[in-house]
């Protein structure tokens, strides 16, 4: 049992290969969940590696219970205890409601949302009984603000949120705080394929005039996690360059 604490991430590409590598850096041991094969998740694995920690990586998917159990299972025996949980994995099926399937709206929502339930019923029992544990949960402004065509993704983000707030209530006695991140126009691979009138529209909303990076909610993260935050909790953090104010 190595006794650096254990951070486990959901989601090994794009935000949250960013925030793996970050929190390497801040020297927690590192576990990676997602559904994409162990070789595309290589190139994070390694970058977590080289910040002299252990990592491990684990193909799940967060809304199947049963794979979240593995997960949390095998890094509780891999590291003696998971410390902090950082749930970012999440997905879009966009469209306008009237033109949207049923498919659509239930795998946004049982990513999204019900990934979030199962990682951290999951993690929360064990943060318990260590009576310390850090849980992050990646929303969006779009469930602060709503976006057309995003009814199922902003109702899946919306409902992180009052997930948040709740567990944050119950469960700050014994050690645990629970705060999310609402990121704005972040530039990934999902972003990118948004029309360049949408990404207009975007820019033309962002206080700062640009868009943000994965750094920056990897940033958020890691001071969350940090003892630097250890009186913050039940709080939405919005890191979108004045997006939203």
């Amino acid at each position: 049992m190595s006794e650096k604490k254990a951070v486990l991430v959901t989601g090994a590409v794009n935000i949250g290969a960013c925030i793996a590598e970050t929190l390497a850096k801040d020297g927690y041991n590192i576990i990676i969940s997602d559904i994409i094969p162990e070789e595309k998740a290589f190139d994070t694995v390694e970058k977590c590696k080289s910040h002299g920690v252990e990592v491990l990586y684990i193909k799940g998917d967060v809304s199947s219970y049963s794979d979240c159990e593995a997960v949390v299972k095998a890094g509780i025996e891999k590291f003696g205890g998971i410390y902090a949980l950082i749930n970012n994995a999440g997905i879009r099926h966009d469209g306008l409601l009237m033109r949207m399937s049923e498919d659509q709206f239930d795998r946004v929502i049982a990513v999204n949302l019900k990934g979030v339930y199962n990682m951290s019923k999951l993690a929360v029992s064990h943060m318990i009984k260590a009576k310390e544990g850090r849980i992050v949960n990646i929303s969006s402004i779009v469930g602060i603000s709503g976006n057309a065509g995003q009814t199922n993704y902003s109702a899946s983000k919306a409902g992180i949120i009052g997930f948040t707030k709740s567990l944050a209530k119950e469960v700050g006695s014994r050690g645990i705080t629970v705060n999310a991140i609402a990121p704005g126009y972040i530039a990934t691979d999902m972003t990118d394929s948004l029309s360049d009138s949408n990404k207009q529209e975007y820019m033309a909303r962002i206080a700062l005039k640009t868009f943000g990076q994965s750094q920056d909610v990897a940033n958020a993260v890691s001071f969350l996690v940090s003892d630097k935050a250890s009186y913050i909790t039940a709080h939405v953090l919005s890191v979108d360059g004045g997006m939203s104010g």
